[in-house]
């Protein structure tokens, strides 16, 4: 055997080698083939979501801002009116007293959320959840308990304002809606179904959104919708509630859902904190929402609308004009019907909804500028807005005098409850804090008529009244009569302190 041959031969044996032992190998591994999913996943690919490099990038990281919102979003209890259900007896009418046996009175209850946006106790709170009511217990997160006055309304964008007497409060900055972002995370913070403090999650799904809801409901037609819509979890309970950024910033009040079931169905709304607020700035100075006006009826531009119209419009987005009204900021500025509205102030106006909000947000007597096509050419103006009443005047809420006793509020009766009750005169009670007065059967809307002391009855001819008699009779047992605003009448007795 040559050399040749020789290396021929090893070379040959070496490979049969390599294939016997590849075969051996495979066929090793091959019936190694995991037992349970324990092994199966050590044996996949390895996880790049998990292990000690790894770290949650924190801005997407929601404890930080759940940590710092959820003490300052409340539980609003409200109490809508009372009623009795015993007859009078003719023998207590003869001695003074309305009947009170197994007499109850029972409210009917909304439960709804807050947001705490100052350390002194002010509340941003939804309208509807506090409609009408005549009681308004806000419970914080800490389980402390006050009860909250209403600073003002406002039913064009669903807001309110209340207060509660404290300090040192944890309150939620506000953010700015405007930077929000389509896809942007934000937290949704709520009581739905009375669960307090329920944090849940999802992204900001859409602007400007008008979903009808407060259509009707609103006189003049003069609501404002431009929600945020996000797909964060949204329940009864919730509204009033916080919807916040990452970064722990308020950028809207939960308001609605759009649900067939009464449920959350995967989209909720929130009114955008730049217009929250600038109501709530309205609220607090004024005690009525300061409503600036371009005085113009309009409408989105759309195919719907270019086939009403039989003709073209030269843009495919913006807000045409139907009407200017006379006397109004538009029309001082030369606005005409025909016009669409492309700008505001520098941000493009593509619908309705985002022009309304953007004149909300200003005052009578501010300036707009307004960008604008008229036959196929930009053109721009500055209109100055004007109020209902067609001038730039700022319009202050009449504020009733209050009166105070132990805790409880008082105010006078108007000559309208006075004739339709067929009363001489009487001091409501407005707010009844956690004292005696409660306890012994005190309501808010009570109108007090007269007090029987031990010296006799004492008709009550208005709150004036109410505050000198209650002081002159300090270390009594006393019993109040009176009725509610819509004539059942009712009676308690207290202990004056």
């Amino acid at each position: 055997m040559n050399k040749r041959q020789f290396f021929l031969g090893m070379l040959l044996a070496s490979l049969i080698g390599g294939i016997v032992a590849l075969a051996g190998v495979s066929y090793f591994i091959q019936s190694q083939e995991p037992s349970n999913f324990d092994e199966k996943q050590k044996a996949s690919f390895v996880n790049l979501l998990s292990g000690e490099n790894f770290t949650v990038p924190e801005g997407i990281n929601f404890v930080a801002s759940a940590q710092l919102v959820t003490p300052a979003v409340v539980h609003v209890k409200s109490t809508i009116g009372f009623r009795g259900n015993t007859p009078r007896d003719p023998m207590q009418e003869l001695f003074g007293f309305p009947p009170r046996g197994n007499q109850e009175f029972r409210g009917a209850m909304s439960s709804g959320s807050g947001v705490i946006i100052s350390s002194d106790g002010y509340i941003v709170t939804n309208n509807h959840v506090v409609e009408d009511a005549t009681q308004i217990d806000i419970s914080l997160d800490n389980n402390k308990r006050y009860v909250a006055r209403v600073i003002g309304t406002d039913p064009t964008t669903d807001l309110a304002l209340l207060k509660i007497d404290a300090d040192g409060l944890p309150f939620v900055k506000f953010g700015n809606s405007d930077e929000t972002k389509i896809g942007e995370w934000v937290l949704a913070v709520g009581n739905p179904f009375n669960l307090n403090s329920t944090v849940t999650a999802g992204i900001i799904s859409a602007k400007a959104r008008n979903i009808g809801i407060l259509r009707g409901a609103v006189e003049n037609n003069l609501q404002i919708e431009s929600f945020l819509q996000t797909d964060a979890v949204v329940n009864p309970g919730n509204s009033g509630g916080a919807l916040v950024n990452l970064a722990g910033e308020l950028i809207g009040i939960n308001t609605a859902i759009a649900t067939t079931t009464g449920t959350f169905s995967g989209y909720s709304f929130a009114v955008p904190s730049s217009l929250v607020k600038k109501v709530m700035d309205d609220l607090m100075e004024y005690g009525a929402v300061q409503r600036g006006l371009l005085g113009v009826t309009i409408r989105d531009v759309s195919p719907e609308l270019e086939d009403e119209l039989n003709m073209e419009l030269p843009v495919d987005q913006g807000v045409y004009i139907n009407g200017v009204n006379p006397n109004s900021g538009g029309e001082e500025a030369g606005l005409k019907p025909g016009d669409i509205i492309v700008g505001v102030d520098g941000r493009e106006t593509t619908s309705v909804s985002i022009l309304q909000e953007m004149v909300a947000r200003k005052r009578p007597g501010d300036k707009v500028n307004v960008e604008y096509i008229r036959d196929g050419k930009k053109m721009e103006t500055v209109a100055t807005l004007r109020n209902f009443n067609g001038n730039t005047n700022i319009v202050e809420k009449e504020v009733k005098k209050t009166y105070e006793f132990d805790g409880v509020l008082f105010e006078n009766i108007s000559d309208e409850q006075k004739e339709r009750l067929g009363i001489s005169g009487g001091a409501m009670i407005t707010t009844v804090g956690r004292s005696g007065w409660r306890s012994a059967g005190a309501r808010p809307g009570f109108i007090i008529t007269s007090i029987i002391s031990e010296d006799g009855r004492i008709r009550i001819s208005d709150a004036d009244r109410l505050i000198e008699v209650l002081n002159e009779l300090s270390g009594q047992e006393i019993v109040v009569l009176g009725m509610f605003n819509d004539g059942t009448e009712y009676y308690f007795e207290v202990e004056v302190e």
